[in-house]
């Protein structure tokens, strides 16, 4: 449509040009000219698209019955004259008038333009930074569940800071050759007790978070789901407690993936309608903590690696145990040997003194 207008408006300049048709302004005639134009290819059929030849050709050839595109409808323009314009006053705002910088009023608002590409490159992290206001605000979280939810992290978070801090005690004092607070075996011991107590909570959460899923079922709550919503809380104690079997590390890096795990199957939940609405972005905000706990507490342990004694965890204790255990009943059996060794010699020499007196 644009194509056409263009090249029936350059016709009809050149025909102007060259002789002018009425006595009427030439203004008003191109005015007359275009408006003629835009009605016709309104009100008629839709028009085959054309190239820029035929169009040039349609709109300056007049053979027989054929008109020029750009003639004048006096009828449609008698038609268009005696129409009257509606005013919606409701759809004018403060904004609907207002220009692009490219428009005619470019000049006023292209310097306005500067201020608002200032205003518009803090608009973005502002605008992060409140969505993450807002998500950390947790308004819609009933204030018990948030309360005792952030209760119930804060042991994690402890003994992940005392982990950090035994460690860099150990650093201290391997570097200055004694402690800050606590000397170095001093702090080793700390933290052969706080490892316990991290994996062993962590595995208490996990399987909390499991059986919040059971008593939605039993609520019924989104309707009830059976073994899917039950399998999720057998699933989750199942890859908990087996971590208290594994060297501290390996723990709390099987720990952060299953944390991660069950967040992602409460979104799905939470999508589902199997779940309030809040619980989704609640999950997140204690999933992020904990996540956070628990690479604070592998950072630890990673500086250390080289100062704390290899302990192994619970299976290489249990390991050496037997060891230990095989060892002592070897050197009771040796015992026992050299004692019956001892007591055959004995009775040896006393059979040999009784034959001597005789």
């Amino acid at each position: 449509m644009a194509m056409l207008r263009s090249t029936a408006t350059r016709s009809l300049l050149r025909s102007l040009a060259a002789k002018p048709t009425s006595s009427a302004p030439i203004r008003q005639q191109f005015r007359s000219q275009l408006c003629t134009l835009s009605a016709r290819t309104q009100a008629a059929k839709p028009l085959a698209p054309k190239t820029l030849a035929l169009t040039r050709w349609a709109s300056t050839t007049a053979k027989g019955d054929q008109k020029p595109m750009d003639a004048i409808n006096e009828r449609t323009e008698s038609e268009l004259g005696k129409q009257k314009l509606e005013a919606h006053p409701e759809l004018v705002s403060s904004t609907s008038s207002t220009h692009a910088i490219h428009s005619e009023l470019g000049a006023a608002a292209g310097e306005r333009g500067h201020n608002e590409d200032d205003t518009d490159m803090m608009g973005g992290v502002k605008g992060e930074m409140k969505t993450i206001r807002e998500t950390f605000s947790l308004e819609s979280v009933p204030r018990e569940a948030y309360y005792v939810g952030m209760a119930g992290v804060l042991p994690y978070m402890a003994t992940s800071l005392a982990t950090f801090y035994c460690a860099w005690d150990m650093n201290y004092a391997a570097e200055t050759g004694s402690g800050f607070l606590l000397s170095g075996k001093t702090a080793e011991l700390a933290l052969h007790v706080i490892e316990p107590l991290q994996v062993g909570y962590g595995a208490v959460i996990i399987s909390f978070l499991g059986a919040i899923h059971w008593g939605l079922e039993f609520a019924g709550y989104g309707g009830y789901h059976g073994y899917r919503r039950y399998f999720i809380g057998v699933f989750s104690t199942a890859l908990a407690w087996p971590t208290l079997l594994l060297p501290v590390e390996y723990a709390l890096i099987s720990q952060f993936l299953v944390f991660n795990y069950l967040y992602y199957s409460d979104a799905r939940a939470c999508k589902r309608g199997w779940t309030p609405q809040w619980y989704g972005v609640y999950r997140f905000v204690l999933t992020f903590i904990v996540g956070s706990a628990i690479v604070l507490s592998l950072v630890g342990r990673g500086q250390i690696a080289h100062l704390m004694g290899e302990t192994g965890g619970p299976t290489a204790k249990i390991k050496q145990l037997r060891e230990a255990q095989v060892e002592q009943l070897e050197e009771e059996e040796d015992a026992r040997r050299k004692f019956l060794a001892s007591s055959d010699e004995d009775e040896d020499e006393e059979e040999g003194g009784d034959e001597d007196e005789e």
